[in-house]
């Protein structure tokens, strides 16, 4: 008796392990994108995560011009930005990426200074993305990022 109370006992425990290692996030495997709605200077901000085995196993945050270039890759706007706000796509983008992965979504972002802009559509776009991974929708979610 007690080998079979002990049994569903460590059943038991592994569930919960499992949940609360992502199995509990709410979130369906598959990849998911939400991309702000409108050009802002010249440029459109987009995230897109991969979940598997309900957690998100990776995050992109970049932002791409009309033509598709992507803007951590303009080393001409990097250093214009690094002079004068102190920090560049490359590092924000990545900085911002991290921490949702990190967070899994279920923690809070922080800021970097002079990149407040981005960090504002960082926070709509997260929420959209999270939302479309609960829902299971991969169609890509479009939002507004005006501030």
């Amino acid at each position: 008796m007690k080998r079979i109370l002990l049994f569903f006992l460590a059943l038991l425990l592994a569930a919960a392990l499992l949940t609360a290692c992502g199995g509990g996030t709410g979130l369906k495997d598959g990849y998911y994108t939400a991309q702000a709605a409108e050009f802002n200077h010249g440029w459109k901000e987009y995230i897109t995560i991969m979940v598997k085995g309900g957690s998100i196993v990776s995050v992109e945050y970049n932002a791409e011009n009309p033509s598709g270039f992507i803007k951590s890759w303009d080393n001409a706007y990097m250093q214009n930005m690094l002079h004068s706000n102190g920090t560049y796509p490359n590092e924000y983008t990545r900085f911002y990426a991290g921490q949702l992965l990190e967070g899994q979504g279920q923690g809070s972002i922080d800021a970097i200074s002079g990149a407040t802009s981005s960090y504002n559509s960082f926070q709509k776009l997260a929420s959209a993305v999270l939302e479309q991974a609960r829902k299971g929708d991969s169609s890509i979610v479009l939002v507004d990022t005006a501030h």
